[in-house]
């Protein structure tokens, strides 16, 4: 990985820790096998009214199973694959393409130092999380 797109990295970790946000990811495929897996073992073991049963229930057990598991946004963004990284970086690069910095620790004091640029890279990272990743943001916990 070229250093830039490392120092880069290293921005959007230290921005998304200082700012608390953290990221839960849809998991809409698990909650449906597990609806569709109750609704199948409800049919076979009681019918029709065992099949009613058993979707409500797989319902349910899907809705604990998959909502409120938030990981920190910088844990997943160290988990990004080199094609994701490349992505989220082209993202931040279109913020940061005025800016003149010279190593990671600069860049960070640069934009911590700015409402304006906190703002724009923040907005462009919750962007890339939402839109790419299907992510749900929640700040500052």
């Amino acid at each position: 990985m070229p250093p830039l797109m490392e120092d880069i990295m290293r921005l959007c970790r230290e921005i998304s820790a200082h700012q608390n946000i953290s990221v839960t990811f849809r998991q809409s495929a698990k909650g449906a096998m597990m609806v569709g897996g109750c609704a199948f073992l409800g049919g076979l073991l009681a019918g029709p009214p065992g099949l009613a049963v058993g979707g409500a229930m797989g319902g349910m057990v899907g809705f604990w199973a998959t909502t409120g598991k938030f990981k920190p946004l910088p844990q997943v963004l160290m988990e990004l694959s080199p094609s994701q990284q490349k992505r989220l970086y082209a993202q931040v690069m279109v913020v940061l393409s005025g800016v003149d910095w010279t190593d990671v620790a600069q860049a960070v004091a640069l934009v911590m130092g700015s409402a304006t640029l906190q703002q724009q890279v923040t907005a462009a990272l919750l962007n890339y999380v939402t839109k790419e990743l299907c992510g749900v943001v929640r700040c500052g916990d």
